[in-house]
Order: C-alpha cells, then structure tokens, then sequence
C-alpha cells in the first residue's frame, strides 16, 4: 500500500502563485507514475499533470505554460507549482500514484483546497 499526502493548498488572488507538494510513503518502490487531478463540485475529476519516475511529463491543455510539475524521486515526493492562477483554477486537487505497468491511478490522497479570487 500506498499512502499520499497532499499540503499546500490555500487562497490565493489571480495572478497569483502557489506551489502544492505530495508525499509519498509506504511500498514507494512500486510506483512509477505521479500526478495532480482537480475537482470542482458537480464535475468529473479531470487531468492537471502527471509525471514518471524517468521524469516523463504531460500536462493539461489548460494548465500548460502556468503550472510545473516536478519529483523528487529520492523523497517520493511531487510538486506542483501553480503560477499565473485564474479563478477558473479553483478546485480541490488531489495527488495520484500509479504502479509500475498499471494504465489507471492506484493510489489517491486526501485532496488539498486551491481557491483563487478574481
């Protein structure tokens, strides 16, 4: 098992930056793949980011060119760096992990709040 947690989330005004971080702990060795996903009330949780082991990284069309997402593969830990923040950006995000040769998230952690005031 897995265990992820997020911190960093808070209130912020547009144009504004925050930086999210999500630990891992527990049998880390399996994971290859780490990520962030957000949610807002009454929508599917939908992609932000997510990044491999080997630092392969893929990010959501409304995301890129804001926000960074990097690893520090020795802490097991990944980071989002959310720049330039919009309104539109507010949601609970929430750290994902995948096993080696999974195609799904396995592990989820609690989910941290990000608002952002026009």
């Amino acid at each position: 098992q897995v265990q992820l947690v997020e911190s960093g989330g808070g209130w912020v005004q547009a144009g504004g930056s925050l930086r999210l971080s999500c630990a891992a702990s527990g049998s880390i060795f399996s994971i290859n793949a780490m990520g962030w996903y957000r949610q807002t009330p009454g929508k599917q949780r939908e992609l932000v980011g997510t990044i491999t082991r080997s630092r392969r990284i893929n990010y959501a069309d409304s995301v890129k060119g804001r926000f960074t997402i990097s690893r520090d593969n020795a802490k097991t830990t990944v980071y989002l760096q959310m720049d330039s923040l919009r309104p539109e950006d507010t949601a609970v995000y929430y750290c994902n992990a995948a096993r080696y040769g999974s195609t799904k998230a396995d592990y989820w952690g609690q989910g941290t709040q990000v608002t952002v005031s026009s």
